[in-house]
């Protein structure tokens, strides 16, 4: 009996995408769940796309980060209540901010493989509605409770509960590892590599001005459904200006001299979702449907941000993009100059200027700021955990085919746990 051929892998397109505003959290969609604004994001991609009816879509990928434990599964619910056929299979995922690009590049497997013709993948998260947990000493008092073989034992156990605790676990922007936030790593990399507060808020009110002036043209027109009350990010900030940056107070890093990290310059809490429909060429050639990209190549990286050179900046929790990225190129047989645009995830000003200087001194060429992040990025929109990958393929997918012509862009996610996600869309 011989041996199965492997298959050969087939291109993937980037067929459109639809995302709701992002809010800031306790804002807007304060009571919007996950689920609510996950089946708002998908059903402007399926109306948008003509996506009803029976296996239109061969499945449905995506996560969030903050979840509740009715949110165990996610993706299919959100399926079973919008407008795509029932029948569509879906499945989670999750890799910390990195979830939504992961969505993407789990379901475009698929379908370089042909195992199936399409997928919608995405994300979503609420920092507004984010699950609350039973204090762990009552936690454990219940389970004793529960365990016990006699009302009389029963309670006993339950007269241990004191007001203390009663007290709820509220989820922490913590790594379990080492007790800083994400900002204060941040700043910790910021201090090593040496970037300033100027560059930092030059690069802010850069990502509002180009996210604004994207929204003026009419670009988001077909990839933002508007949802409870808002049409445009909520985070968005038209009038920004380094010199109005420059007057905020930092909240990062202020354990060391000279801090530099404001919440003008780091993202905040966000709520929001997002989509990004992927198909195969055939299936888009058979319902008329105009590819605006192909991911061609994706990477996946990791730092150990708690024993490794965290002083020196090598191993900063957001930097694992600084050692993906070059590996993803070196495979691909590119350079920074190949590409037409670049998306690099603002969870914070500082790590994306310590990212970019990293890449330099692995040994890439500077990247051309007049192509980065061109329609705005994170500090603009915010940064809904899970959602961010999908809006960031959607933006550059539709970027790459306004310019009418081949052009490749470069995509870099940075995530919680010292991880990185990152890709390559081309337009040939």
């Amino acid at each position: 009996m011989s041996p199965l051929k492997p298959p050969r892998a087939r291109r993937v397109a980037v067929v459109g995408g639809a995302r709701v505003p992002f809010a800031r959290s306790d804002g807007p969609y304060a009571t919007a769940s996950n689920h609510e604004m996950l089946t708002a994001a998908l059903d402007g991609l399926v109306e948008r796309h003509g996506l009803q009816g029976p296996g239109a879509v061969g499945e449905f990928v995506a996560g969030a980060v903050l979840k509740h434990s009715r949110d165990f599964n996610l993706a299919r619910e959100t399926v079973l209540g919008s407008t795509l056929d029932p029948r569509t299979p879906a499945y989670d995922v999750q890799q910390a901010c990195g979830t939504g690009l992961q969505a993407v590049i789990a379901a475009a497997n698929k379908i370089a493989l042909g195992q199936t013709e399409s997928a919608v993948a995405g994300g979503a998260d609420t920092a507004s509605d984010a699950p609350l947990g039973v204090n762990d000493r009552l936690r454990r008092i219940l389970l004793e409770a529960r365990r016990a073989k006699s009302p009389g034992a029963r309670v006993k156990a339950l007269a241990k509960i004191r007001p203390a605790h009663l007290v709820p676990d509220i989820p922490r922007n913590a790594e379990p590892r080492t007790g800083l936030s994400m900002g204060e790593h941040a700043a910790v990399t910021a201090r090593a590599w040496g970037i300033t507060r100027e560059a930092q808020d030059e690069l802010a009110a850069a990502s509002h001005q180009r996210l604004a002036a994207a929204y003026e043209r009419g670009f988001f027109q077909d990839l933002v459904v508007p949802f409870r009350g808002l049409a445009r990010d909520q985070n968005l900030r038209p009038g920004s200006t380094v010199e109005k940056l420059a007057a905020l107070k930092p909240v990062f890093g202020l354990d060391a001299p000279g801090p530099t990290m404001t919440a003008g310059n780091s993202t905040p809490l966000t709520d929001g979702a997002a989509t990004v429909l992927l198909a195969s060429e055939e299936w888009a050639e058979a319902r008329g449907l105009e590819p605006l990209a192909y991911l061609t190549a994706y990477e996946t990286a990791a730092v150990d941000f708690v024993g490794g050179d965290v002083a020196g900046g090598e191993d900063g929790l957001l930097m694992a993009p600084a050692y993906a990225v070059p590996r993803m190129l070196e495979r691909a047989g590119l350079g920074i100059e190949d590409f037409d645009l670049v998306e690099i995830h603002e969870a914070f000003a500082s790590q994306v200027l310590a990212t970019l200087a990293a890449w330099e001194k692995r040994g890439l060429a500077p990247v051309d700021r007049a192509r980065l992040n061109t329609a705005g990025s994170s500090l603009a929109t915010g940064h809904p955990f899970a959602a961010t990958g999908a809006r960031v393929v959607a933006t550059l997918a539709k970027l790459l085919a306004e310019r009418g012509g081949p052009g490749r862009g470069l995509i870099s996610v940075c995530a919680a746990g010292g991880q990185g996600v990152t890709a390559i869309l081309e337009r040939t």
